[in-house]
């Protein structure tokens, strides 16, 4: 039986374990956070990703657990309404949508609780991968060495696995111009069902209201070329958000005091991952790891699910993993490569054209359910 050392334990890597063990093969996952990771933005699943999700029989306990928004208003810098509407809104689509808007960590959780009796190892990282002709030697900043028949990075954009057995990741990294930072809050504004969003046309951000209308996520971010920063240095980030969002009024001064005090701030830049091989001898990667679209595509997440979903079963169908990396690579390219493309329009098109080319796009997007047949 292959062991699968997966590195990473969000959406991609949690729903990787349980298509592997699913295949007859033993998963073991490493997080460098102490556990799951809190926090994140409420994300979207579609098209193919809910073929998987219900195949995982996780339909109906996402549906429970969805973010339900009646509409949204857009703002200038002072706070006054540019325009409203009662029929879509932007990190969701249309308000009599079929797909299911969750919290990342809530999808998270539910596949995580499928997955009992997988090993999970937390608080540590790979520092060096050894391939050898019968398996991969793994060395980690605090266990001892273990060996593996295979490894998969399913760590994110700024994957660690990547950079040990690809390179820098300055080689893959294509840089869209933007920054974001997201957290939540208790709903101090009173909002029910509702998104918010703001913008001078460099800078901005949304609040919406998540759980029920018990809690906001509030974004914030802003354009700029590519920055130097610690993408582990959280004060450092959220000094970024600040000095960018000055000169707005409405409640953003608020939202900016309220960061700095949030515990689940989460920072990034927008940016899309583009590689011409996602896999090496016996190491592969998933997900952002591989194909990062960013968010402003609204499909990480489903990349994620049908990623994971046909990697594991390519490996399933053969013991030749560098086969099983073909076939899953041929099959999801396709997919990853319109999804990135989608992220490249205006996510805040305000004008029927905009909004159609934008729908049209997401259509071809999230309509490939072929890919996970």
């Amino acid at each position: 039986m292959a062991t699968v050392l997966i590195s990473g334990s969000s959406i991609a890597g949690t729903a990787l374990a349980y298509w592997l063990r699913e295949q007859g093969l033993t998963p073991v996952v490493l997080e460098r956070a102490p556990r799951l990771r809190r926090g994140g933005q409420a994300i979207d699943v579609r098209g193919a990703a809910l073929t998987v999700l219900r195949r995982m029989g996780l339909e109906t306990k996402a549906r429970a657990l969805a973010n339900h928004s009646n509409g949204m208003d857009m703002l200038d810098p002072e706070g006054n309404e540019i325009f409203r509407s009662e029929e879509f809104a932007l990190s969701s689509g249309g308000v009599d949508s079929d797909d299911i808007e969750i919290l990342r960590e809530d999808l998270v959780d539910l596949v995580h609780a499928e997955n009992d009796g997988i090993e999970y190892v937390f608080g540590d990282s790979i520092t060096a991968i050894h391939q050898e002709a019968e398996g991969v030697l793994v060395e980690f900043e605090h266990a001892a060495p273990r060996r593996f028949d295979l490894v998969i990075g399913a760590d994110g954009l700024h994957s660690n696995t990547r950079k040990l057995v690809f390179g820098p990741e300055s080689q893959y990294t294509d840089h869209l111009g933007s920054y974001l930072g997201v957290f939540s809050q208790e709903n101090f504004l009173g909002l029910e069902h509702w998104q918010t969003w703001f913008n001078d046309g460099a800078s901005g951000g949304a609040v919406m209201t998540v759980r029920d209308n018990r809690e906001l996520r509030i974004y914030l971010g802003f354009a700029s070329a590519p920055i130097e920063y610690d993408y582990r240095d959280v004060n450092a980030q959220k000094q970024l958000i600040a000095d960018h969002l000055t000169g707005f009024g409405w409640e953003v001064p608020g939202f900016v005091e309220r960061m700095w005090k949030a515990e689940d701030f989460y920072f990034d830049a927008m940016a899309q991952i583009k590689m011409d091989t996602w896999s090496e001898g016996r190491v592969a990667l998933l997900g952002d790891a591989a194909h990062c679209a960013a968010p402003t595509s609204g499909q990480g997440t489903s990349l994620a699910l049908v990623g994971a979903y046909v990697l594991a079963l390519e490996l399933g169908r053969t013991d030749d993993h560098e086969l099983a990396f073909a076939r899953y690579e041929r099959r999801m390219r396709p997919f990853a490569d319109v999804n990135q493309a989608l992220a490249l329009l205006d996510p805040q098109g305000t004008s029927p054209e905009q909004r159609t080319a934008r729908t049209d796009a997401a259509k071809d997007a999230i309509e490939l359910d072929a890919i996970v047949d």
